[in-house]
Order: C-alpha cells, then sequence, then structure tokens
C-alpha cells in the first residue's frame, strides 16, 4: 500500500511538473511574439524589410520556449536585438501625445522587470523612444482612407497544414497586427494579451489540419468585430455541407422559421412559416448556439445570432427535432439536402425586399436604400417631396446614397462623424481626423417628419449612412441594434493565403459616442415575433407607420 501510496506522489509530481513545464513554454512564446512583434514595426532595420523577419520567427521560437529564468531571457534577447545594428537617436520622433490617442498602445510590458534585466529594458526604451519614422514593409496605409494594408506579408499558399513553427507565426503575426492598428482593441471583451496564452496551445498542438483552421476561425472571432471575416473550406466541412430545406431566424434559445428555399420540399417536411424549433438533433438550440459562438465574429450579441444562419447545417442526410406550434410540441424528423439540390433562386429574394419607393396609406412616403441608387435619389425626392412623412429603410446595405438624401433633408452643413487612423510612426497610437460633414445649404428641405428603420441587418456603411441621416431635423430611429461594425475593412493574410479581415478605422459621433459594438441605437425598439413571422408581417415597418398615425 505504502508503494502505491509513493508511485502515485511521483505520478502527480511529474504531472504537475509537465504542466508546469507547458505553462512556462507558453509564457516564453507569448513574451517572444510580443518582443517580435515590437521589433517588426519599431526597429527601423526590420521595419524597413533588412531581414526576413517570419524565418527570424520561425528559427527560433523552439529556443525561446525552452528558457528558464531572467537571466536565460534577457541574455537571448540582448544577443537578438545586438545582431540587428544600431539604433541611432531620432530626432523627428513625438513621444509625448495626449492619452485619448493611446487608449489601444499597450507596450508598458518592455519595462517588466520580471521578465527583463534593467540593461535589456534600456535597449528596449530605447528603440520604442527612437523608432522607425519612415516606410515600413510590413505594413502601409490605403490611400485618400487611411486603414492598414498588409500586402507585402508573405502568404505561403501551399501551407494549409504547416509545420508547429508556421502555426505559431500564423498566431503571432495575427495578434501583433491586431496589437498595434485594431482601433477597438481597448473594446475586447477578453484582454488581447489573454487570448495570447490562450490561442498559443491551440495554435502549437493542432494535431492536423481540421484543428489548425479551427484555431484560426476562433482567433478572428475574438476581437469581437462584425467585420472580422474569416473563412476557409475546412471551416464549411466543419458546419456541414447538407441544410434543411428553409430558411430561419434566431432567438436567444430557439429557431423560427422565416422562409423557404425551396417551398415543395418544407411542405414535405412538415414544416410550416413561423415554427420554432427548441431542439435540433437531441440538442437544444441554446447548447447549439453556444457550441458556435466561439467561431462567431460578431460585435455584439445580436450578430452572433445574425450569424447563426448555418446552425442547421450538417453532414447527415436528416435529423430528429422538436417543434413547437401554436403552444403544441410535435417532435419529427426533418431532412437535410445539399444546397445545388434545393434549386434556389436568390434573384427573388432580391425581388422580394419591398420596392424601390412607395407611397402607402395616409400619404406616408416610402424609400428602400437597399436598391435606391444615387442618380436616382433627385427624382424619388421628386416624386415623395408632398408626402406628410418620410420612411427610410436602412435594414440593408445602401448605395452610396446618403450625401444625396441628406441634400433633401438638412438645410444646411453638419458634422455627423471622425475617424481615429492608425498612426504609423508610433504603432499602436492612433490620432484623429477632422468631422465629416453631410448636408447642403437648403432653403427648400423636405418638411414632413422622417423615420429610419434599422435593425441588425444594418452594418458598416449602413450605419455611416445612419449617423448621416441623423443629423436632419425630426429624426425617429425605429427598429433594434445595428452590427456595431463601421470603418473601412483591412485584411491580412495568414499562411495558406487564407485572408482575415477587421475593421481598419474608428468610427466616432461628433460627440465622441460609439458605434463599435453599440452599434445605432433606435429610439423605439422593435424586435419580430414568431406569431408577426407566420403572419408575414413586417413588424417594425408597422411600428413607424403607427407612430406617424399617431402625430
Amino acid at each position: 500500500m505504502r508503494k502505491l501510496l509513493i508511485l502515485s506522489f511521483v505520478l502527480i509530481g511529474l504531472q504537475l511538473e509537465t504542466v508546469s513545464a507547458a505553462n512556462r513554454s507558453t509564457e516564453q512564446i507569448a513574451t517572444f511574439c510580443k518582443v517580435w512583434g515590437f521589433l517588426k514595426y519599431y526597429h527601423p532595420a526590420v521595419a524597413h524589410g533588412k531581414f526576413d523577419w517570419d524565418r527570424e520567427f520561425m528559427d527560433r521560437v523552439e529556443q525561446v520556449a525552452k528558457l528558464q529564468d531572467k537571466a536565460e531571457v534577457s541574455a537571448f534577447y540582448s544577443e537578438w536585438i545586438g545582431s540587428l545594428g544600431t539604433v541611432k537617436d531620432c530626432r523627428k520622433c513625438v513621444n509625448d501625445l495626449p492619452d485619448s490617442c493611446k487608449r489601444n498602445l499597450d507596450i508598458d510590458w518592455i519595462t517588466d522587470t520580471a521578465l527583463f534585466s534593467n540593461d535589456l529594458i534600456q535597449v528596449l526604451t530605447h528603440i520604442r523612444d527612437n523608432r522607425n519614422q519612415g516606410r515600413n514593409r510590413y505594413v502601409s496605409k490605403t490611400p485618400l482612407i487611411g486603414n492598414t494594408s498588409y500586402r507585402r506579408e508573405k502568404p505561403y499558399k501551399d501551407s494549409v497544414y504547416p509545420i508547429k513553427a508556421m502555426r505559431l507565426l500564423s498566431l503571432v503575426r495575427y495578434w501583433n497586427v491586431i496589437n498595434y492598428f485594431y482601433p477597438y482593441k481597448y473594446l475586447m471583451d477578453v484582454p488581447w494579451d489573454s487570448t495570447l496564452t490562450y490561442m498559443i496551445p491551440k495554435f502549437r498542438d493542432a494535431a492536423n489540419v481540421m484543428d489548425y483552421h479551427l484555431a484560426l476561425w476562433e482567433l478572428t472571432g475574438r476581437i469581437n468585430d462584425s467585420h472580422a471575416f474569416f473563412d476557409t473550406p475546412y471551416a464549411s466541412k466543419y458546419i456541414g455541407y447538407q441544410t434543411p430545406p428553409f430558411t430561419y431566424k434566431v432567438y436567444d434559445d430557439r429557431v423560427v422559421v422565416n422562409g423557404v428555399y425551396n417551398d415543395s420540399l418544407t411542405q414535405l417536411n412538415g414544416i410550416q412559416l413561423g415554427d420554432e424549433i427548441t431542439d435540433w438533433d437531441g440538442k437544444p438550440i441554446a447548447d447549439l448556439i453556444l457550441a458556435r459562438s466561439r467561431y462567431v465574429a460578431a460585435s455584439n450579441h445580436a450578430i452572433v445570432l445574425r450569424e447563426m444562419y448555418d446552425l442547421l447545417d450538417g453532414n447527415t442526410d436528416s435529423v430528429e427535432v422538436i417543434i413547437e406550434r401554436e403552444g403544441v410540441q410535435i417532435r419529427k424528423r426533418v431532412a437535410r439536402y445539399f444546397y445545388n439540390d434545393l434549386h434556389y433562386d436568390w434573384r427573388k429574394e432580391d425581388e422580394s425586399k419591398g420596392d424601390l419607393y412607395n407611397v402607402l396609406e395616409g400619404n406616408i412616403g416610402y424609400m428602400n436604400l437597399g436598391k435606391l441608387k444615387f442618380w436616382q435619389v433627385n427624382h424619388v425626392f421628386r416624386k415623395l417631396k408632398d408626402t406628410k412623412a418620410l420612411v427610410i429603410d436602412v435594414r440593408n446595405y445602401p448605395m452610396g446614397t446618403m450625401s444625396g438624401i441628406s441634400r433633401h433633408l438638412n438645410t444646411e452643413r453638419l458634422p455627423f462623424a471622425f475617424f481615429t487612423i492608425p498612426n504609423l510612426k508610433y504603432p499602436g497610437a492612433f490620432r484623429y481626423t477632422k468631422s465629416d460633414l453631410t448636408g447642403h445649404h437648403n432653403k427648400h428641405p423636405y418638411k414632413g417628419k422622417v423615420i429610419l428603420l434599422f435593425n441588425e441587418e444594418t452594418q458598416s456603411h449602413g450605419e455611416f449612412t445612419l449617423m448621416a441621416l441623423q443629423t436632419a431635423p425630426s429624426v425617429v430611429g425605429v427598429g433594434s441594434q445595428t452590427a456595431g461594425a463601421d470603418g473601412n475593412v483591412s485584411w491580412v493574410n495568414f499562411p495558406g493565403n487564407y485572408r482575415a479581415y477587421f475593421t481598419g478605422l474608428g468610427v466616432y459621433y461628433p460627440d465622441g459616442r460609439e458605434t463599435q459594438r453599440i452599434g445605432i441605437v433606435p429610439d423605439v425598439v422593435v424586435n419580430p415575433t414568431p406569431k408577426g413571422i407566420r403572419d408575414g408581417r413586417d413588424e417594425i415597418l408597422e411600428k413607424a407607420l403607427e407612430l406617424l398615425k399617431e402625430e
């Protein structure tokens, strides 16, 4: 018995030692990631492209994982940085920036005495204060806009499942791009440093191509940005290639059928509009949402649910489901189909999205910005100028019409938004632009009340359009929270040449209010109901018309 106890204690000790070694390795790789990224954007010789910086990472990452203590760490980095050449004093460097420009800047770790020796800290702070002020091989600005571009990063096109060092390169390339140039890092749910240590084991230990691609997918979702588009064929394989014959909207814990891909197949499976699915393939919908949400890039919960359009997809021909219909639970089997077998025509959906413009009952004008083109704006306003009120539908992606519309609604030029742009001369810091203006000196503007319709489908340019239109007098917003992702989009590639997108500019109201994650906030909140879907009603438009009737 005593021998068994001793053996148990030995095994426990070995397990703890293994865990401790793994944690130490992760911490050392995390530190290396930060130093590598800092030098990439700050050290003049590195920034100018005098070294193959990807190769420097891949050749050294195994070495740093084995470093044991501060003395070894400091000696390693001191020797490495010394080999890059002398950093001359910088007369152009502006180090005194207002705090408002530095809320994303987080490089205090370079002075952490628990990590580095005092001599190494002096070297790192010298590089910070005398950083690169010229071009940077790895990052540039998009002309006339200001968001960042990373087109010179190597794509490694054949690296579908790269070796461990290159898998970690994928992580640190993306992590540092977001760390220095993502305008909303300060708004993330989880601190970006924590994401680094969380994701290192997932990239390092990815056992196969699927594990690697799921790690990429999860990483991009952790910036809480509805612009963080990312996809690979392996993500599609993970979700599955077969789908039910109907469309649906996901609520907090259930799925509501709101349309069909194929009417006859939907009827064959006994599904009706408004059916509420509470259990799918033996799993509650809430559990499916939770499992899937880790791979969803979304600024807010409304977009998490919006992006669940493939929640019911899979790789089996049919599933057992529980449906609630008018208070009665029905258990049944529902078939899934390959998309091409549904023979769905997307053009019919576009045709069903309402008129370009119309005059509704009560002399209410209606305008659909998803269809309205810039050259049509004046014509439509001439047709609607005598209406008593105007409903502008922005539950879509507008087609560049906001300035034309504002000229008809406003009597003067007004500020509606300003931007924050990455400061490439001080990576991690941002600079502010002057406010954008909208409207026109117009003596004869539209005189009726204006209601703006929006919901989770309103994103990016749609949100920017709403900000401009909100400057007009007598404007009321009706609907629900928008996507919370405004500003021009940037992208960077992962090995395998897979692109990861993100919001590249910060966008704010003139008074400093944020739009990212919050979205555009309606004055009157309206969310569609299962009954409304079942009855084929547009409850947001109905509420707008009800408000106008009360006027």
